[in-house]
């Protein structure tokens, strides 16, 4: 069930506000009543009509994308860059990312024009292990690295990693391979984390969202998630 306006944004015809009026001046049918209260909650097999016109219900897609680095975690991007959407254009239904990776990191995204779905799952109170590979300018000392799971401090927050350990090490290059969970989406938080303590990441990567991987996806590329991973990622959330 969904709010009546927020349905009727999201077939396009107008926006959630102008919804909300057309609402309230008795323009909007519901199973062939006139409806004014803004509170009114419909579901998918209810009839919407505005202004006499039925509305199409937009398809609800869901996509596992394998974001390249450089590509800016956006809709659109006011200097021009390439965004995540453009890997999309196919698809006439307006997709947004769910979260986001910085323009310099690459990795599993999830691609959806789902709100409640994106909502459930960055919902801080959900904690969905992310997995991500980084390859550090610096090899940490493994005291260091236990701050992660006590929390290091930055600009405000208190930033946490679930797990963390050292894959391989170059002492010739001076660079550490680590393995790094997170149930926190704070805003370039791996690269804060590993700045703290002296150690810049070089390239990061998201590998899995909960139970997602990038098996078969080489970067730029996608595919559609299938319903029982859609349902598997609500059961993971909820």
């Amino acid at each position: 069930m969904e709010r009546l306006q927020k349905v009727i944004a999201k077939s396009g015809i107008t926006s959630r506000r102008k919804a909300e009026k057309m609402i309230v001046d008795g323009l909007v049918e519901v199973n062939g009543k006139v409806v004014t209260e803004l509170g009114t909650k419909v579901s998918d097999q209810d009839e919407v009509k505005v202004e006499g016109v039925p509305i199409e219900k937009e398809k609800l897609l869901y996509f596992l994308f394998y974001k390249p680095r450089g590509v800016i975690t956006s809709v659109s991007d006011d200097k021009k860059r390439k965004t995540v959407t453009d890997f999309f254009e196919e698809y006439e239904e307006r997709l947004y990312p769910v979260g986001r990776l910085d323009y310099d990191t690459s990795g599993l995204l999830i691609m959806t024009n789902d709100g409640d779905f994106t909502n459930l799952l960055l919902h801080p109170s959900h904690q969905i292990n992310k997995e991500y590979i980084v390859k550090t300018e610096g090899i940490p000392s493994k005291e260091k690295l236990q701050l992660f799971k006590k929390g290091i401090r930055s600009e405000g927050d208190i930033l946490k990693a679930k797990y963390v350990k050292v894959m391989s090490t170059d002492p010739k290059k001076k660079t550490a391979i680590i393995k790094i969970v997170l149930h926190q989406g704070k805003n370039r938080q791996i690269r804060r984390m590993f700045e703290a303590i002296g150690t810049p990441v070089q390239k990061l990567k998201r590998e899995k969202f909960g139970f997602l991987t990038l098996d078969g996806l080489n970067a730029g590329e996608h595919r559609e998630l299938t319903p029982q991973e859609v349902a598997e990622l609500k059961k993971l959330a909820k």
